[in-house]
């Protein structure tokens, strides 16, 4: 053989083996996309702990390995506020006094999973954006959507095993808490309502379907926090979609579907309020409960968490609150922080909670294709930093999935085309 076709043999084989690994590749990242979507769907699956959400993510992360995902510098952030935060949350959890080591130390193990679900979301979007994003809302949608029928079926008591299903009278679903199942309809119903506002034909009804499905599913959770959270999330979205998307044709169809739906949910509200039980229940919500006021109700907690915060640097460690004077806890994430992973791991958390917030907030001023998936997302994740203050979301897992899509989509913003995006492509 000659040095010619020597050297031809050499690049033939090189080739092949290039094509081979980017067959590979291209495999795994379709098995990838599989395996997140699924992932995502398990989110909504946590009557027991750990749940699939946790152990479908031990499959998400080295697939994503194998298929040569991209690391982005822009998402390094998390990653940084995440080695930060590591040492003072297990210096923290070596405080307590009364409470057992190990659960606090499970505790900080979980938070750091969580903070790591937001670093690969991060960078899972940043690329393949629009397809990936749609993945996500779709699987993310359809569970919301059996949660919800779950829910509403459970609490008027027409599916089998409904006590399951429910806890004080409300409806939690598949989850452990009222109060964590309602937010986590949020984000699928804001996505709805997007589709509603700015789809045309049946693709606007069926969305308004979903819509109205969330709504009544988180009407029977019968939580204050997640009734203010979709009315102002929905708000925000319409807000925003009125404001930076919508054409003049568009904006007229807003304020008269604004109208017509409203007048809608209207009649909703009011066929579910006929129901004798349902307006006993929804009128004891919506008085003052006795849990929120005085010395060691919810706010006096609150202030008494906080004192207890500032004399202690290195936190109390998980669990140790309730083992003290006021056995209920603050309810207050801001507080909590401070005391489950000290001053230091607070800080890196109000850190990661603003630094999030500025990225989603800030991609809005760019005219890109990606915005119109941005404007759901900030909008639910903006109402649950507020709703952080009366309630511990530190371990809810949509929490850091849409911290982690705002990081990714917003690297897509940045580093992607300007200028609008063919509509349909865009409503996920």
């Amino acid at each position: 053989m000659s040095a010619i076709e020597y050297s031809g043999a050499l690049n033939s084989a090189a080739e092949q083996k290039g094509l081979g690994t980017a067959y590979l590749r291209a495999r795994a990242m379709r098995t990838l996309d599989l395996l997140v979507a699924f992932w995502i769907f398990t989110g909504g699956l946590v009557l027991v702990e750990p749940s699939p959400y946790e152990f479908s993510f031990l499959l998400v992360l080295p697939m994503a390995f194998i298929a040569g995902i991209g690391l982005y510098r822009s998402t390094l952030g998390i990653l940084a506020i995440l080695m930060v935060f590591i040492p003072f949350a297990l210096i923290a959890s070596f405080q307590v006094n009364y409470a057992d080591f190990m659960d606090a130390f499970v505790f900080v193990i979980v938070t750091i999973f969580m903070f790591l679900t937001s670093y690969f979301l991060a960078n899972y979007l940043a690329e393949a954006t629009l397809q990936r994003t749609r993945l996500i809302i779709r699987a993310y949608t359809g569970i919301a959507l059996i949660c919800s029928l779950i829910g509403i079926l459970a609490y008027l008591g027409l599916i089998p095993g409904a006590d399951l299903f429910v806890r004080y009278g409300r409806a939690k679903a598949t989850f452990k808490d009222p109060n964590v199942y309602g937010p986590f309809l949020i984000l699928p119903a804001a996505f709805a309502l997007q589709r509603v506002l700015l789809a045309r034909g049946s693709k606007s009804f069926w969305a308004g379907m979903v819509y109205l499905v969330l709504f009544v599913g988180i009407f029977v959770s019968f939580s204050r926090a997640a009734w203010g959270h979709l009315a102002a999330t929905s708000l925000l979205v319409m807000m925003l979609v009125f404001w930076l998307e919508a054409n003049a044709h568009d904006k007229v169809r807003i304020m008269i579907l604004s109208i017509v739906g409203t007048l809608g949910l209207v009649v909703a509200l009011g066929g579910l309020l006929s129901v004798p039980a349902v307006y006993q229940l929804f009128e004891t919500r919506t008085a003052s409960q006795k849990y929120d006021g005085g010395s060691t109700g919810r706010f006096g907690r609150q202030g008494y968490a906080f004192d207890l915060a500032l004399s202690n640097p290195w936190g109390i460690g998980a669990g140790e609150f309730h083992n003290l004077r006021i056995t209920e806890e603050p309810h207050d994430t801001y507080v909590s922080v401070l005391h489950v992973y000290g001053w230091g791991g607070g800080a890196m958390y109000y850190l990661f909670v603003l630094a999030t917030l500025w990225r989603g907030i800030s991609s809005l001023r760019h005219q890109s294709p990606y915005r119109l998936l941005m404007i759901p997302v900030i909008s639910t994740f903006s109402i649950l930093v507020i709703e952080a203050a009366i309630i511990d979301i530190d371990h809810w897992r949509h929490y850091y999935l849409v911290a982690g899509m705002i990081w990714g989509l917003s690297t897509a913003i940045r580093n992607g085309p300007q200028g609008s995006s063919h509509r349909d492509e865009a409503l996920v």
